[in-house]
């Protein structure tokens, strides 16, 4: 897919080494934007693998935010990729589905006047245990595209879902990443815009674009569109690149790392890019065995040989006829068609 592999090389070329909340250092970019046309096949990575585990990880998860639970009680022997930031009752200190299907309505004595909020008779609100009103976003916007709401149509420029909650994002572990998104039609078609605080380029942003790829078809299908395009704008666009000493090399050497990429003229120039890596740099914590592509908290040798890799062609991803954002369960999906090289894992900052 030429527009990850491009946003691989805009953060190699124009980045700047940057410290950050993690134990390891980034190479980052500001505002990255690129778009993909859905209508060609599903946009699944093909320069490393992504199907099985890491295609059973991803339905799982999003059949959870689909839920819109705070805490990952079912995912836990499923993925287990939210263990890290849950307590021990397997709560997170926020958690996107809760804020799509269930966003807090102030209650009325906090509510200033003039103020306009929806009144809990709506369809789309909830009262909760706790007694506190909650909001369905996603569900509002669905009714929207399916003309099925009294309030807003398929033409609305208004149909958001948003997962950041200041009061919550300045105080939580780990606040969402990918915090809001927009629904457009145009020409018949349905498009998604996804807005991203944070995107590890290595690690997040494949499963960011295979995941919204998969609501826009998922919606398309419910509500009788075709799909158009996934719009995709990263903010602080990374590449982690170590810890320690390791790090360190990239902020001397990051001059010359970025001339390198950008004189290449073939893919497989990436690759002897990669090898002066291998060669020049301090041992890479957590690396395994990166002739078996099992790198560590550097991820940059393992996005160059990536660069080294000519993308396949797109697959196909198929869902069972009813299926809803209401109704949906793994077994729904299928994936076709897919082809890629070999899987290149690297260690998740924390």
């Amino acid at each position: 897919m030429d527009e990850y592999h491009q946003t691989i090389l805009d953060a190699l070329t124009t980045g700047t080494h940057e410290k950050n909340r993690t134990a390891e250092d980034t190479i980052a970019t500001f505002g990255h934007h690129y778009s993909i046309d859905l209508s060609e096949g599903y946009p699944l990575l093909t320069t490393k693998e992504m199907d099985t585990f890491r295609w059973d990880s991803l339905l799982h998860e999003f059949e959870w935010y689909l839920g819109g639970e705070h805490h990952v009680k079912d995912l836990t022997n499923k993925t287990g990729i939210w263990d890290a930031w849950a307590d021990e009752e397997h709560n997170l200190p926020s958690a996107y589905g809760r804020f799509w299907r269930r966003y807090p309505v102030p209650n009325q004595s906090s509510q200033l006047q003039g103020e306009a909020w929806v009144s809990e008779d709506s369809k789309y609100t909830t009262r909760e245990e706790n007694d506190e009103l909650t909001f369905d976003q996603l569900g509002f916007v669905v009714d929207a595209l399916s003309g099925d709401n009294p309030h807003r149509g398929p033409e609305s420029r208004r149909l958001i879902v948003n997962a950041w909650h200041p009061a919550n994002a300045q105080v939580s572990g780990l606040p969402p990443c990918h915090y809001t998104f927009v629904f457009n039609t145009q020409n018949g078609k349905l498009n998604t815009h996804l807005t991203q605080r944070s995107a590890d380029i290595a690690l997040g942003v494949p499963f960011n674009i295979a995941a919204y790829s998969l609501m826009t078809k998922l919606i398309a299908q419910q509500t009788g569109y075709e799909v158009g395009e996934f719009s995709h704008t990263l903010v602080d666009a990374h590449i982690y690149c170590g810890r320690g000493e390791r790090s360190e090399w990239y902020s001397k050497n990051l001059s010359e790392l970025q001339e390198r990429v950008e004189n290449a003229e073939s893919r497989e120039e990436y690759k002897d890019i990669r090898n002066w890596i291998l060669d020049s740099a301090p041992e890479d914590e957590g690396a395994s065995d990166v002739d078996e592509h099992k790198y560590g908290y550097d991820h940059v040798p393992g996005l160059l040989e990536q660069l080294s890799r000519e993308p396949l062609g797109r697959s196909n991803l198929d869902i069972s006829d009813g299926t809803t954002i209401d109704n949906i369960s793994y077994d729904d999906f299928s994936l076709e068609d897919y082809d890629s090289y070999d899987g290149i894992s690297f260690k998740v900052a924390e």
